[in-house]
């Protein structure tokens, strides 16, 4: 069963995106809220993985995103 749900714009304070998508919590402090990218590159920025490589990754789950 589908409900009807209303997405609020919100910025991101790391990246300055306006975006729709759930928030996600920032790995650094535990509170404040980030878009799905900054979710992301924290993550990949915890294994090691760096600046450009989180690029590459990203633009290859947004060619995918429907």
């Amino acid at each position: 069963m589908k409900t009807n749900e209303t997405r609020i714009a919100a910025e991101c304070p790391l990246c300055g995106t306006t975006y729709t998508a759930h928030s996600a919590l920032s790995r650094t402090d535990g509170k404040t809220l980030i878009c799905p990218d900054c979710r992301i590159r924290e993550a990949l920025t915890s294994i090691g993985v760096g600046p450009e490589e989180q690029e590459k990754i990203l633009d290859i789950i947004h060619s995918h995103i429907t």
